[in-house]
């Protein structure tokens, strides 16, 4: 709900597409800065405690701005909007790098199953977007923005509550807590050692370029060009985690079947080819199918990127490269937000064409320069 429902607030409050995608750059930006400390602070925490707290400051936040919005005007409303994009965007980045490094342990124990374990994860998260979006579209269109960040503070602290509580880790070891402090330089000295993983990261990179620019844009465009209401925005993105959680309970028993690396392939023109043709949708309908396609895809890339990347990073340094891998899959969505800050509304579809050039060639090297990246049974690197 806060990742789709507060860019569609800071249309709503600015009507404004430049600021828009200013907003969708602020809530991007800090995560690039914080990727490093959270990587850390979960190697020295526990990803359980780590994940509480950026939960419950985050409903601090969103509870504070939902009464701070509704007694300020509408240029006060404007700063206040991007301020707590790039909040939110802070905290999102802490609770994500818990919560993957909680399904690395569980992908581990599992062993040759780990993209089961993967395909469930990424379900239960597709599950929550499948409701989220349309939630908060409706909650903005009939409880306007105080309506919609209350429930957001609510759904936080409700997470914050309900996380298992883990049992307090052993102080790690001289040379494990040498390897916290340098942080990301061990990441990225892992992440190079690691080849396909290497590939597999910097081709999704381009593609989340492309992702980045539809999230930014999607409001404008349904909004703005199609004439649709912010409900509307909403199931955009709702049918189209629907569409991903098939995709995602499907692939289970494809990977199974015939592997990693072709379904990674079908997946990636799964992904490449509505993303050529959104630039081309002049209606509703059009626009949210092929949307839906495009994060089906996207989906069971996902399940093919964490599936490689917990069998391969080696668990002490899983966090500090982890965050690594974070920073590069995310900094196309604040290039995202700033190029949506300056093309013109008309000008949009030809950046999306443009983008969707870069994902084909950028998908296109991921699964050919890289080796067959099947995991594999038995022992696994530590």
């Amino acid at each position: 709900m806060a990742t789709y429902g507060i860019p569609l607030l800071v249309l709503g409050t600015t009507n404004s597409s430049s600021l828009t995608g200013i907003a969708f750059m602020l809530a991007w930006a800090p995560r690039l800065c914080t990727f490093s400390l959270a990587g850390a602070a979960v190697d020295r925490f526990g990803p359980a405690r780590v994940f509480r707290l950026a939960a419950t400051a985050r409903a601090l936040v969103a509870g504070l701005a939902a009464p701070a919005l509704a007694m300020t005007d509408d240029e006060t409303a404007s700063s206040l909007v991007m301020l707590l994009a790039a909040c939110a965007g802070c905290l999102t980045q802490f609770s994500y790098i818990a919560a993957e490094s909680v399904g690395a342990v569980a992908s581990r124990d599992a062993g040759g199953a780990a993209h089961r374990v993967q395909s469930v994860l990424l379900g239960i998260d597709q599950a929550a977007a499948l409701a989220g979006p349309a939630a908060g579209g409706l909650l903005l269109q009939w409880g306007g923005s105080s309506g919609m960040l209350a429930v957001i503070s609510g759904l936080s602290m409700l997470t914050a509550a309900i996380a298992p509580r883990t049992r307090h880790a052993p102080p790690p070891a001289p040379e494990a807590a040498g390897r916290v402090a340098r942080g990301w330089r061990t990441g990225w000295s892992t992440l190079r050692a690691l080849p396909r993983l290497a590939w597999l990261v910097a081709g999704l990179a381009l593609s989340n370029l492309a992702l980045g620019l539809l999230e930014a844009a999607t409001p404008v465009i349904v909004v703005k060009q199609l004439g649709q209401s912010s409900a509307s925005v909403g199931l955009v993105w709702s049918c189209a985690a629907a569409a991903s959680l098939l995709a995602v309970t499907t692939c289970r028993v494809t990977i199974d079947r015939w592997g990693l690396t072709r379904v990674g392939r079908c997946a990636a023109l799964v992904t490449i080819v509505p993303c050529f043709l959104i630039a081309h949708a002049d209606s509703y309908p059009t626009y949210l199918i092929l949307t839906a396609v495009f994060m089906a895809g996207d989906s069971v890339l996902a399940v093919v990127l964490r599936t490689l990347r917990s069998h391969l990073i080696p668990a002490e340094v899983f966090g500090s490269t982890l965050s690594v891998t974070v920073l590069i899959l995310l900094l196309p969505y604040p290039l995202a937000g700033i190029l949506m800050a300056l093309v013109s509304p008309a000008d949009i579809h030809t950046v999306i064409t443009v983008c969707a050039v870069l994902q084909c060639l950028g998908l296109l090297c991921a699964f050919t320069r890289s080796a067959d990246p099947r995991p594999r049974h038995g022992k696994h690197r530590r």
